[in-house]
This record gives structure tokens, C-alpha cells and sequence, in this order.
């Protein structure tokens, strides 16, 4: 059986370690296999340039928030998936990392940037991957990345048991997209969205909460609410995810026909004949 949950709250802005204690103290009450945090909890969203950016953003391995939230997990054997602004030399990625006791197990960073996070992110580089670690197939993805089907497809094909979904949604479509995704996939999502507004020079964003735990079935386990903080961890099943019969007869996997997907790898840019 795997625990999972998230840490949903309300990040304050350029506030690191205000931030990573609300993060600690909340983590000192569980014991949860696996721990969801938001996208980019230790520094906020609404950034002014790409300049503001640079001095906020971290090397992975130089991060105190890391180094704190690895210590966690060292001492309560559990694994953190955490979004965070990745400084690697001249370039700024919006990324996400897998935390265990073993140290980083993995990073990926958002392929499919949101509005003005083009304006001073760079583009993700990394493939998806699935990590195993405790014996759960953990894929990571960001935020955006939900209106894409492919990426929670790309991470169902290496076998994800569980997508872990650091967000900081404006939209209100993710929660009822992601029950489609569970379901097209047949694997346990967690969506870990933040809470609250940031208002800045340019503007003002406010956040939709719902963190939400979706089944392999598209039942959805827990919806958290609009506003306030929430801890929250279920318990569920790694073989229903890894069951891809539909019915008796059909496997979502197996009754692909990939070779009629050719449009799917074509160039964008590719005019219709």
C-alpha cells in the first residue's frame, strides 16, 4: 500500500525561510510514504523579470531547503516531491525534484511554460522520466503540463504508479482535467496546488487551492479547499494502478494502435494537405 498526500498553503514572496518553516512544521506530523508540495513554495510566483528571478532561484545542490527537507526525509524514511526555481549556470528552469533519504533522486523541469513564465523561465530539457524509489513509480510533471495530454501519457507508458503534480493554478479546469487523466492512464494523481494571491508591481494573481488526489478510476479520493492551509494523506493501492484492464477484454495500454498516431510526432509547423 502506498501513503501519499500533499501540503497545500500560502506561500509568501521572496519570504525563503518563512516559507520552508511553514513546510517543516507541517511535515513533522506525518509519516507519509510520499509528501506533494506546490510549485515554487519556497519563493513565490509572481515574479517582476527574469532578473528578479535570477537572485531567487538556487543550484539544486547548494539549496538550504533541500538540504533541510533531505534531512526530513532521512529522518522519517518518507519521500518529497517539491517544485523550486533551478538556477543550472546562465539558465532558470521551473522545476520539480524528487527528495528521499538517499539525497535528489531525480529533477524534472516544466516542458510546457504558462503566460508570463516565458517571459523569464527557460524552456524544460529534460525527459520524462519515472523514478522507483520505496517501491512506488513515481513521474513528476508541473502546474501547465496538465492541459497536455502527452506528458501524463509519456509517464503512464514507463509505468508510473503515481503522478505527483506541484502546481500553482489560476485556472479552474486542472481538478476536473486531471480526472479524465487519471483515467485515460489509469494511475493515481496528486495535484498539490497553492493557495492565496500575490500582488505585485505588475499585477495581481490569485491561486485556486483545491489540492486534489485523484484514483485510477477517476474517483476523486480528497478535493482540498479553496483557502487555507491543508495537510492531507491518503492510502491506496499500487496494483490498481497497475492494472491497466478497463474491461476483461481491453487494456489501455496493450490496445494501442501507435502506428496511426503518426500526427502526434509530426512537426507542429506541418500544413494540413
Amino acid at each position: 500500500m502506498i501513503t501519499a498526500g500533499y501540503f497545500q498553503f500560502d506561500p509568501v514572496f521572496n519570504e525563503k525561510e518563512t516559507n520552508l518553516r511553514s513546510i517543516l512544521v507541517a511535515l513533522k506530523s506525518t509519516n507519509a510514504q510520499v509528501v506533494v508540495l506546490p510549485e515554487l513554495p519556497f519563493t513565490g510566483y509572481n515574479f517582476k523579470d527574469r532578473d528578479e528571478l535570477r537572485l531567487l532561484a538556487e543550484e539544486p545542490a547548494k539549496s538550504e531547503a533541500i538540504e533541510e527537507l533531505i534531512d526530513i526525509c532521512k529522518k522519517k524514511r518518507i519521500n518529497i516531491v517539491t517544485g523550486f526555481a533551478e538556477k543550472d549556470r546562465d539558465k532558470i528552469y521551473n522545476s520539480s525534484i524528487l527528495l528521499s533519504h538517499k539525497g535528489i533522486l531525480h529533477i524534472y523541469r516544466k516542458l510546457h511554460l504558462f503566460n508570463r513564465e516565458k517571459e523569464y523561465f527557460d524552456k524544460g530539457n529534460i525527459p520524462l522520466t519515472v523514478t522507483k524509489t520505496n517501491g512506488i513509480k513515481i513521474g513528476m510533471m508541473v502546474c501547465f503540463d496538465w492541459i497536455f495530454p502527452e506528458v501524463a501519457r509519456s509517464l503512464a507508458l514507463q509505468g508510473a504508479d503515481l503522478i505527483c503534480h506541484p502546481s500553482n493554478l489560476v485556472l479552474n479546469l486542472c481538478q476536473q482535467t486531471m480526472i479524465g487523466r487519471a483515467i485515460e492512464n489509469r494511475v493515481y494523481i496528486i495535484t498539490s496546488n497553492r493557495c492565496g494571491s500575490e500582488k505585485r508591481p505588475h499585477g495581481e494573481i490569485t491561486f485556486t487551492g483545491q489540492s486534489q488526489i485523484v484514483s485510477p478510476k477517476g474517483d476523486v479520493i480528497h478535493l482540498g479547499p479553496k483557502k487555507g492551509n491543508e495537510l492531507y494523506v491518503a492510502q491506496f493501492s499500487e496494483q490498481v494502478a497497475r492494472d491497466k484492464n478497463i474491461t476483461p477484454l481491453n487494456n489501455i495500454i496493450e490496445d494501442r494502435r501507435p502506428e496511426f498516431y503518426n500526427t502526434l510526432i509530426m512537426n507542429n509547423n506541418t500544413e494540413t494537405q
